[in-house]
This record gives structure tokens, C-alpha cells and sequence, in this order.
């Protein structure tokens, strides 16, 4: 009973700092990249940068390997809904990049993302780094101490949509219906 008590306080908050981050997002001006240049790695341990959500649309996510039940749901989502659009969507890439470096190594990364699709590549790297990428991207990410010394990460829930110059596109929100989602991956990828 308690657990889903917090499952649904973490769940509501997510959703409002989902809906606050758009709302932030919607005030900056386009025209150029979103977020701050980035050197980390991917989940095959290679150097990945911030050229990465160049070229082509990109949808990225920002969450934990550990999380209990937004980001497996997420990333499992988002994978539904790339495979829904086919050939309309084979040019987004899919990013999902860890707010708890210390905990997801590229190897504890690429089994999660792995186990869920071939279509999203997991970003991780130095805790600082990470913090700062996250940041520049207007996540919202907070340790959260539970009992026994383990801890579970606040975060926002929203996927940032790019468009193929880097600039914000939109977002989709946690929760957000299967539908409305796919309908804006496809205008993302300009077949909507």
C-alpha cells in the first residue's frame, strides 16, 4: 500500500516538472541547437557528443536503469511507437540518457536498453558531466534517499523531441496516449 502510494506521488510529480519542462521549453527561442555541447559515451562505451542529435530527428529520454516502473514503461512505449510508424519513422534516432551515472556504467546500460530495443542507444558518462548535459536541457533530476542506504532518482519524465538541427521540436509526457504520441513522432519526422 505504501509503495504505491509513493509509486503514484512520484508519478504525479513527474507529470507536473513534465508539464512545467515543456512549458520552459516552449519559451526558448528556436533557431538554434538545444542544450549545451557534451562529451560522454554510449552504452557500448564509445564517445558520443551532443553532434549525435544532429542530422536527424531525435527522441530523447532521461532516466535510470534502476527506476521501478517510468522509464522501463517509457522506453518500452517509445519503442511501440517507433515500430508504429515504420518507414515513417526509420530516420529518428532514440536517445535514453542515465540521470544516475554512478550506478549505470555503459555495460549496466546496454543490458537494460538491450533487453528493450535495438532502436535506442543509451548515453552515461562522468556524474558531472551528465549533471551538466542534463541541465542544459532543462531535466530535472534529484537523488532520493530511501530506507536501508539504497536511494531512486527523481526526474523529469517527458521524451525531448529534436528536430534534425538539434532545436527543441516538443515533448511527449509521461502518460501521454499512445496516439498523440505517434502522431507527433511523425510530424517530427515531416510525415505529418
Amino acid at each position: 500500500m505504501m509503495r504505491s502510494i509513493l509509486v503514484g506521488i512520484l508519478v504525479l510529480t513527474a507529470a507536473v516538472v513534465g508539464w512545467l519542462t515543456f512549458q520552459s521549453y516552449q519559451s526558448r527561442h528556436s533557431g538554434e541547437p538545444f542544450g549545451a555541447p557534451f562529451a560522454l559515451v554510449d552504452q557500448k562505451d564509445q564517445p558520443i557528443t551532443e553532434a549525435a542529435f544532429r542530422g536527424h530527428p531525435s527522441a530523447v529520454f532521461f532516466g535510470f536503469t534502476h527506476c521501478p516502473e517510468v522509464c522501463p514503461t517509457t522506453l518500452f512505449e517509445l519503442d511501440g511507437w517507433l515500430k508504429k510508424l515504420g518507414d515513417d519513422g526509420k530516420d529518428i534516432k532514440a536517445y535514453f540518457v542515465s540521470v544516475d551515472p554512478e550506478r549505470d556504467t555503459p555495460a549496466a546500460m546496454d543490458t537494460y536498453v538491450s533487453n528493450v530495443s535495438n532502436r535506442i542507444t543509451g548515453i552515461t558518462g562522468d556524474p558531472d558531466k551528465v549533471a551538466a548535459m542534463a541541465k542544459s536541457f532543462g531535466i530535472y533530476a534529484r537523488k532520493v534517499p530511501l530506507d536501508g542506504g539504497d536511494y531512486t532518482m527523481d526526474h523529469t519524465a517527458s521524451v525531448l523531441l529534436l528536430d534534425g538541427k538539434g532545436d527543441f521540436f516538443g515533448t511527449i509526457a509521461y502518460g501521454e496516449s499512445g496516439d498523440t504520441a505517434v502522431a507527433k513522432l511523425k510530424r517530427l519526422a515531416g510525415k505529418g
